[in-house]
């Protein structure tokens, strides 16, 4: 079997059509950068071990240490960056399947929105913010520190927010709740729908 080699990922939006909640400048740090970075040294650290022929997934549940740090922090900004679409587009009300499950779990999608933005504010250090669904379809909200991924955990990732302070602080500064309120009005949630039905 040919080892397999890591791409950074295409952008499904041109590198400013997330402004003014991202700016072109972060995602050139963060994506062109911090991104790439992580898929340069996944690649490397693999090379010639059991995991040159895994799926990224595979390699996130079953590896530690660095290549589980950047194979993890792959896979986070892959569903990160692939979430989002234009402030100016159509998608960004949940609708279907994800709004029905919301309101069960969460009672509202104010409700939930409130919780999803504390859990990210209140996570100390850097680190990620999850929704994830379970085997039956409940979802939860988890706080996973550095790369982590609630895959680790059994759970399905579907919408998630990164508050390392690369990902925020050249628009923000330290305003991390500012930026987390902010990453609403860009989420596609076609996309989060079609997570959680697959």
């Amino acid at each position: 079997m040919i080892p397999l080699l890591f791409t950074l990922i295409t952008l499904p939006y041109a590198p400013d059509a997330l402004e003014p909640v991202i700016s072109r400048e972060t995602i050139e740090f963060h994506y062109g950068k911090h991104l790439q970075a992580y898929v340069d040294n996944l690649n490397k650290l693999i090379a010639g071990t059991e995991y040159e022929k895994l799926p990224l997934e595979k390699i996130v549940t079953d590896s530690q240490g660095a290549i589980f740090n950047n194979a993890g922090q792959i896979l986070n900004h892959n569903l990160y960056f692939t979430q989002f679409s234009p402030v100016n587009a159509e998608n960004h009300t949940p609708k279907g399947a994800i709004l029905d499950a919301i309101n069960r779990d969460f009672g509202s999608f104010d409700s939930f929105q409130a919780e999803f933005e504390q859990k990210g504010i209140s996570l100390f250090g850097s680190g990620w913010v999850w929704l994830a669904a379970d085997k039956e379809g409940k979802l939860v909200i988890t706080q996973e520190s550095n790369a982590g991924n609630p895959v680790t955990k059994g759970l399905r990732p579907l919408l998630t927010m990164d508050v390392w302070e690369h990902a925020y602080y050249i628009d923000y500064r330290n305003r991390r709740a500012a930026h987390l309120h902010a990453l609403w009005q860009i989420i596609n949630w076609e996309e989060i729908n079609r997570r959680y039905i697959q």
